[in-house]
């Protein structure tokens, strides 16, 4: 059965339960929500991995939910199929300045629709290279996400961020704990760029406890105090009580001696093109490894940011 999760705003009940049942049947899990505004509401809480969503909506309409998808960095990645009673080209093109990916004309067949909503899920784990857990961009659109920094005439700022002592939680508690402080960390930092960052940086998931922020000078300092304000306050409930009241856990260390971990902190490292230029994100990369390690240094969470000069 599929994991997969899909949104669908529409107030007709009878078209919700149509579109819910068809699509509950190739095993993906639906939730639906009867207004815009419950329709956001329901996105905010589910992050779907898709949204199909009806154009005619009462009081907020499609456009606007769209919208507001689209405009916040959050959610923009999630595909959009609307549904529409109104086949003619006007609408649809106005439609498209709002960015759906699709559209379906009601009435519709249920094959069709089960083909479009495939469709797009699997291009967008394409388009992503998403990680599984936390749904974030992996390492290819990050090396696109570099790429255009380094084309643009432009300061930018990169923050690679990294857990300590994250493998001794995952020995102590399992790993199915260990993915919950993944995607608590991956939420932490899509709230904390919503807030304090710009509409088009770039959130990534590289792989294991490693993470990646593409934002402009002007907003690190926020972002990271941000980041590691609510970490610290959100990560310890996730250790049993006596762990946490003491501060530190035991377990096995790599060379199987038992021994004390403090509870996890988050490190980043900060690379700017503001004294320095970068031919390659190699180069970005590399500097931003080192930066992390000095991070990691410092007793419990912190930033570096590298303001060396060529």
């Amino acid at each position: 059965m599929s994991e997969e999760k899909i949104l669908v705003i529409e107030d007709e009940e009878d078209i919700a339960n149509l579109v819910k049942t068809t699509l509950e049947g190739e095993g993906f899990e639906v939730t639906v929500g009867y207004s815009g505004e419950e329709g956001l509401e329901n996105i905010h809480q589910l992050s779907p991995d898709l949204v199909v969503l009806d154009l005619g909506l009462p009081g907020m309409s499609g456009y606007q939910v769209c919208q507001k998808i689209r405009e916040d960095v959050s959610l923009a990645h999630i595909p959009i199929i609307m549904l529409t009673a109104k086949g003619s080209t006007s609408e649809k093109v106005i439609g498209l300045s709002y960015a759906p990916d699709d559209y379906i004309t009601k009435p519709f067949q249920e094959e069709e629709l089960v083909a479009r909503v495939k469709t797009h899920l699997t291009r967008t784990a394409s388009d992503l290279s998403a990680n599984p857990l936390t749904k974030l961009p992996g390492n290819i659109p990050l090396a696109e996400a570099l790429k255009k920094c380094l084309s643009r005439d432009r300061l930018f700022a990169v923050l690679y961020l990294d857990l300590s002592n994250f493998k001794a939680f995952n020995d102590k508690y399992s790993y199915l704990r260990g993915d919950k402080v993944l995607r608590i960390t991956a939420q932490i930092i899509l709230k904390a760029v919503k807030q304090k960052g710009n509409p088009d940086d770039f959130i990534g998931h590289i792989g294991g406890d490693d993470f990646i922020v593409v934002t402009s000078p002007d907003k690190v300092d926020a972002l990271c105090r941000g980041i590691i304000k609510d970490f610290g306050q959100e990560i310890p409930s996730l250790y049993d009580e006596e762990d946490r009241k003491r501060k530190y856990i035991i377990t096995k260390d790599r060379l199987n001696k038992t021994t004390k971990f403090p509870l996890m902190t988050i490190a980043i490292g900060v690379v700017t093109n503001k004294s320095r230029k970068f031919a390659s994100p190699a180069e970005i990369s590399d500097v931003g490894a080192e930066l992390k390690k000095y991070a990691k240094l410092k007793k419990g969470s912190g930033y570096v940011v590298d303001k060396r000069e060529d």
